[in-house]
């Protein structure tokens, strides 16, 4: 069973220099998390990352509190950090609370965004046009959201903003094919990234609901399909 094997037949061993330990670290086990080579539940020890990066835990206890913060992985009382679920089931209200946030946060963008910010956005979805890839796919639309609201003038709005698409990112990666949904339409990120372009904040904000309350229905309907399995 997967979740069973051992950190070091999963990471490759690694020293990593002591001043780039924490960051190193943080990333490895980020990418190990939204590929699906550590999968949900499997727990983390501090002791035994150590060991296979060759540091003190230190660096390993607050990469993985980074890791909580970003809501990859979950602290249990008496199990110790285990990779969080891929999608719970209040996913539909993590779409009520994106709503909130991310129409705020483009409120607040919209009217500093430069054309190269435009440009940065269209390129995202030029390349998710091409892309077959679930990873890249969930990769992809989480910039192509960020470069849209980067210019937000509440930066603890984007991080939080951040950690929600960071949930999107592991949930694309792993059910848009048992979703059925194959290559998604970029129709809706054409649209927002036209009306950004226009400074038409009230249009760009229509755009942004429409797109995750159908993101929100498609996954209540995931939700309740896999509810009657």
């Amino acid at each position: 069973m997967q979740k069973s094997r051992p950190l070091s037949s999963i990471l490759a061993s690694e020293q990593v220099p002591a001043h780039l330990a924490r960051a190193v670290i943080e990333e490895k086990l980020r990418n190990a998390i939204l590929d699906g080579r550590l999968p949900s539940g499997m727990a983390l020890r501090q002791q035994e990352l150590a060991t296979l990066f060759g540091v003190s835990r230190m660096p390993v206890r607050e990469a993985l509190r980074q890791l909580e913060a970003q809501s990859l992985l979950e602290v249990v009382p008496h199990k110790g950090a285990l990779v969080a679920a891929l999608i719970g089931e209040d996913a539909v209200d993590t779409y009520a609370l994106r709503l909130l946030l991310e129409t705020e946060a483009l409120r607040q963008s919209i009217p500093l965004l430069e054309p190269e910010d435009i440009a940065l956005a269209r390129h995202y979805i030029e390349l998710l046009e091409k892309q077959n890839s679930h990873a890249e796919i969930g990769r992809l639309n989480r910039l192509f959201h960020m470069a849209l609201y980067a210019k937000a003038t509440n930066k603890k709005l984007l991080h939080f903003i951040e950690v929600e698409l960071n949930e999107e990112e592991r949930f694309l990666r792993f059910h848009l094919s048992s979703m059925g949904l194959g290559k998604l339409t970029q129709d809706d990120h054409r649209a927002l990234a036209d009306a950004a372009s226009d400074k038409a904040v009230d249009a760009a904000i229509g755009v942004l609901e429409r797109h995750l309350n159908k993101a929100s229905e498609t996954i209540k309907n995931y939700l309740n399909r896999r509810s009657d399995v």
